[in-house]
Protein backbone atom coordinates (compact mmCIF):
# COMPACT_ATOMS: atom_id res chain seq x y z
CA UNK A 1 0.00 0.00 0.00
CA UNK A 2 1.46 3.24 -0.68
CA UNK A 3 2.55 5.90 1.91
CA UNK A 4 0.46 8.88 2.33
CA UNK A 5 1.99 11.97 0.59
CA UNK A 6 3.44 14.57 3.88
CA UNK A 7 1.48 17.34 3.64
CA UNK A 8 3.45 20.20 4.61
CA UNK A 9 1.63 23.65 6.22
CA UNK A 10 3.22 26.96 5.37
CA UNK A 11 2.80 30.40 6.80
CA UNK A 12 2.93 32.98 3.78
CA UNK A 13 3.50 36.06 3.74
CA UNK A 14 2.80 39.06 0.86
CA UNK A 15 5.24 41.96 2.40
CA UNK A 16 3.83 45.20 1.36
CA UNK A 17 6.34 48.16 1.46
CA UNK A 18 5.00 51.64 0.93
CA UNK A 19 5.50 51.80 -2.61
CA UNK A 20 3.12 49.32 -3.20
CA UNK A 21 5.17 46.70 -4.41
CA UNK A 22 5.32 43.32 -2.95
CA UNK A 23 8.95 41.25 -1.74
CA UNK A 24 9.50 37.84 -3.91
CA UNK A 25 12.42 35.61 -3.81
CA UNK A 26 13.70 33.22 -5.42
CA UNK A 27 14.81 29.57 -3.75
CA UNK A 28 17.85 28.32 -3.66
CA UNK A 29 19.21 25.86 -6.74
CA UNK A 30 18.65 22.37 -4.67
CA UNK A 31 16.08 19.93 -3.80
CA UNK A 32 12.63 20.34 -4.77
CA UNK A 33 11.64 23.75 -7.11
CA UNK A 34 14.52 25.18 -6.85
CA UNK A 35 15.27 28.26 -8.52
CA UNK A 36 11.68 29.08 -8.73
CA UNK A 37 10.02 32.63 -7.49
CA UNK A 38 7.85 32.64 -4.45
CA UNK A 39 6.42 34.61 -1.66
CA UNK A 40 8.70 34.53 1.62
CA UNK A 41 7.50 32.16 4.44
CA UNK A 42 8.16 28.76 6.06
CA UNK A 43 6.58 25.57 7.90
CA UNK A 44 4.58 26.10 10.79
CA UNK A 45 6.54 24.42 13.96
CA UNK A 46 4.60 22.74 16.85
CA UNK A 47 2.68 24.82 18.87
CA UNK A 48 3.32 27.79 16.78
CA UNK A 49 0.33 30.02 15.74
CA UNK A 50 0.32 30.82 11.72
CA UNK A 51 1.25 34.51 12.97
CA UNK A 52 4.09 33.55 15.01
CA UNK A 53 5.50 31.14 12.04
CA UNK A 54 5.07 33.73 9.82
CA UNK A 55 6.81 36.40 11.74
CA UNK A 56 9.71 34.10 12.38
CA UNK A 57 10.39 33.01 9.06
CA UNK A 58 10.63 36.09 8.00
CA UNK A 59 13.39 37.06 10.68
CA UNK A 60 15.34 34.11 9.64
CA UNK A 61 15.02 34.14 6.26
CA UNK A 62 15.32 38.13 4.72
CA UNK A 63 16.28 39.55 8.31
CA UNK A 64 13.41 42.14 8.46
CA UNK A 65 10.67 42.94 11.08
CA UNK A 66 6.86 42.73 9.34
CA UNK A 67 3.30 43.50 11.31
CA UNK A 68 1.50 40.08 9.99
CA UNK A 69 -2.17 41.18 9.11
CA UNK A 70 -5.01 39.45 7.72
CA UNK A 71 -5.49 36.21 5.95
CA UNK A 72 -5.70 37.15 2.41
CA UNK A 73 -6.62 33.33 1.36
CA UNK A 74 -5.96 29.64 2.11
CA UNK A 75 -4.77 27.19 -0.35
CA UNK A 76 -4.16 23.41 -0.84
CA UNK A 77 -2.72 22.01 -3.47
CA UNK A 78 -1.38 18.62 -4.66
CA UNK A 79 1.89 18.37 -5.69
CA UNK A 80 2.95 14.80 -7.28
CA UNK A 81 5.45 13.85 -4.03
CA UNK A 82 3.81 16.03 -1.72
CA UNK A 83 0.23 18.20 -0.76
CA UNK A 84 0.62 21.36 0.96
CA UNK A 85 -1.54 23.84 2.74
CA UNK A 86 -0.68 28.04 2.21
CA UNK A 87 -1.88 30.22 5.22
CA UNK A 88 -1.17 33.53 3.01
CA UNK A 89 -1.60 36.84 5.39
CA UNK A 90 -0.89 40.57 4.11
CA UNK A 91 1.98 42.13 5.94
CA UNK A 92 3.82 45.27 6.11
CA UNK A 93 7.16 45.75 6.33
CA UNK A 94 8.27 47.36 9.46
CA UNK A 95 12.05 47.97 9.65
CA UNK A 96 15.01 46.12 8.15
CA UNK A 97 16.61 45.88 4.62
CA UNK A 98 16.03 42.99 3.57
CA UNK A 99 18.68 40.52 2.92
CA UNK A 100 18.53 36.83 0.85
CA UNK A 101 19.80 35.21 4.10
CA UNK A 102 18.42 31.59 3.04
CA UNK A 103 17.35 32.33 -0.74
CA UNK A 104 18.99 33.11 -3.93
CA UNK A 105 17.75 36.64 -4.19
CA UNK A 106 14.75 39.03 -3.54
CA UNK A 107 13.00 41.14 -5.57
CA UNK A 108 10.14 43.96 -4.67
CA UNK A 109 7.56 43.88 -7.88
CA UNK A 110 4.38 44.73 -8.31
CA UNK A 111 1.28 42.39 -8.96
CA UNK A 112 1.27 43.21 -12.53
CA UNK A 113 5.16 42.23 -13.01
CA UNK A 114 4.49 38.54 -11.22
CA UNK A 115 3.86 37.01 -14.56
CA UNK A 116 7.30 37.47 -15.49
CA UNK A 117 8.77 35.23 -12.31
CA UNK A 118 8.48 31.73 -12.30
CA UNK A 119 6.28 30.52 -9.55
CA UNK A 120 5.39 27.29 -8.08
CA UNK A 121 1.76 26.18 -9.08
CA UNK A 122 0.33 27.10 -5.89
CA UNK A 123 1.27 30.11 -5.77
CA UNK A 124 -0.05 31.04 -9.06
CA UNK A 125 -3.65 31.83 -7.21
CA UNK A 126 -1.80 34.05 -4.53
CA UNK A 127 -0.82 36.23 -8.14
CA UNK A 128 -4.62 35.94 -9.36
CA UNK A 129 -5.83 37.37 -6.08
CA UNK A 130 -2.95 40.07 -6.01
CA UNK A 131 -3.55 40.92 -9.96
CA UNK A 132 -7.43 41.73 -9.54
CA UNK A 133 -6.95 42.91 -5.82
CA UNK A 134 -5.92 46.18 -8.20
CA UNK A 135 -2.98 47.34 -6.01
CA UNK A 136 -1.06 48.27 -8.56
CA UNK A 137 -0.17 51.93 -8.73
Amino acid sequence: MPQPLVHKQIGVAVINNRQGKILIDRRRNEGEMAGLWEFPGGKIEAGETIEECIKREIKEELGIEIVVGDRLTTITHAYKTFNITLYVHDCQHLSGEPQPLECEEIHWVVPSEMNRYQFPQANIQIINLLQQRGINP
